[in-house]
């Protein structure tokens, strides 16, 4: 396919246009792989480690620019994007803390009867170059977890960024170039995704594929891989579980930060909320007086909450599903109204577990309330979609957390916290529709972009 000359991006707000990036064609894609594989890109451990805290220190000077950049091209109020500005600053910080690490093992060779004198160590080496892609949501801190471990590790990664937030990854790869981190060692590249992703998959330099985006697209890399190893990072469909117990102050905060942040675009945001029906009014009661609260408008504009969805085709299958939801038997409590890309938060009860606001991923600000007799059923829902990301629970009792944590079928569980939070370190990643069980957070990527090399010596 012909590349266009440009990508022009357009503000979801008020369609102004925010800026272009080049688009590369198969013959630019193909230059880029082979000069980031051609192995010349080396440096020491301390020498990594001094350029990714560069890179934080540059993030953080430029934290307004960047932030304000963010909700131009992306529609997401400055609440939101100087929060992810200031995560992006902890994947290079961690990432350069565990540049330095030892990773290495030592095992000794005598331990069996047909053992040998002798000793056995590992060492954790590059692959030889990673092809990775990110989605629109995160534009900035999707692309940080994908470059600040793949240069930790000195593993040369060329990077595709969405068609749609662009400029921000392109301004990181500027920044990442003014303290000095080469040119093959980590390369932004913008173009048409299924010829990129062709030409990464058509390379035999690329080892690694991190991919983070749609269930589609990750299933048919999966096919394609053979024995390269993929990172496929995909949707989810998080429940809130709400107890009979839980504290409805902290329940509703819960909820209405977990699925309105980001204009509910994150995989981890509160997808569903399963309450147990004893509580589930007076839930939804304080749910919605919390969203009445928030501020709706102008990304720009420092009291907004809510900015825009990513444009207004999306805002569009949100608004049909929250309709359909209704004509299936839910009750629209607060919100749901539309105006181009973007959406009053909704809040609804009542909402079958069937109706398709719930049953597939509804990647939006909508806060569907379903009710369940008891902990069984509430686990039973939870687990009764084909994602397994991440979940949380509300209660205080011991024993029902203790279930919760064994019995959900996701990545994660998250006891009286937003199914979403974690640090930049800690592992992340989910199973099923969700992708592979590889986990990202920096050190996991670190392993996942590296290979283990054992070698022996003898010894006595």
């Amino acid at each position: 396919m012909t590349a266009l000359a440009t990508i022009e991006v357009r503000s979801p707000f008020d369609g102004e246009l925010v800026g272009s990036v080049p688009a590369a064609g198969p013959e630019q894609v193909r230059a880029m792989l082979d000069r980031a594989g051609d192995g010349l890109w080396s440096a020491s451990r301390h020498e990594r480690s001094e350029l990714l805290s560069g890179v934080a220190s540059r993030l953080l000077e430029s934290a307004s620019e960047l932030a304000e950049l963010i909700s131009r091209e992306s529609g997401l109020c400055l609440k939101d994007t100087r929060h992810e500005v200031a995560r992006a600053v902890d994947v290079f910080r961690f990432a350069a803390i565990e540049t330095l690490r030892d990773d290495g093992e030592a095992f000794a060779g005598d331990v069996t009867a047909h053992g040998r004198d002798r000793r056995a160590y590992t060492l954790r080496e590059p692959v030889r170059l990673v092809g990775a892609i990110t989605p629109f949501n995160h534009p900035l801190n999707q692309v940080a977890h994908k470059l600040a471990p793949a240069i930790a590790v000195g593993a040369p990664i060329v990077l595709k960024p969405s068609e749609r937030t662009p400029l921000t990854a392109v301004r990181l790869a500027e920044l990442l170039a003014e303290v000095g981190v080469p040119a093959q060692a980590a390369q932004v590249v913008c173009g048409e995704p299924a010829m990129i992703l062709d030409e990464f998959l058509g390379c035999e330099a690329v080892e690694v594929v991190s991919f983070t985006g749609s269930v589609a697209v990750g299933r048919a890399i999966a096919a394609r891989l053979g024995f390269r190893r993929a990172v496929l990072e995909l949707g989810g469909n998080d429940p809130l579980l709400v107890l009979a117990d839980a504290d409805l102050d902290e329940a509703a905060e819960l909820a209405v930060r977990g699925a309105f942040a980001n204009s509910g675009q994150r995989c981890t945001a509160v997808k569903r909320i399963i309450a147990v029906d004893s509580i589930a009014g007076e839930l939804a009661e304080r749910i919605v007086d919390r969203t009445r609260s928030l501020r709706v408008g102008d990304p720009l504009d420092e009291a907004t909450d809510v900015g825009t969805v990513i444009d207004a085709a999306a805002a569009r299958l949100i608004e049909g599903r929250v309709v359909d939801a209704v004509r299936d038997g839910a009750r629209l409590l607060y919100g749901g109204e539309r105006f181009g890309a973007q959406l009053v938060p909704a809040v609804l009860d009542h909402v079958p577990r069937e109706a398709g606001l719930v049953a597939a991923e509804t990647f939006g600000p909508v806060a569907p309330i379903i009710r369940v007799r008891d902990l069984d059923e509430a686990i039973e829902v939870a687990n009764a979609t084909r994602y397994a990301l991440s979940s949380a629970v509300c209660s205080f009792d011991w024993r029902a957390i203790q279930r919760c944590i064994r019995e959900l079928r996701a990545g994660t569980v998250n006891v009286r916290e937003v199914p979403g939070w974690r640090t930049e370190l800690t592992p992340f990643g989910g199973i099923g529709d969700s992708g592979l069980g590889v986990k990202e957070g920096v050190r996991e990527a670190i392993r996942a972009m590296s290979f283990t090399k054992l070698y022996t010596l003898p010894w006595g």
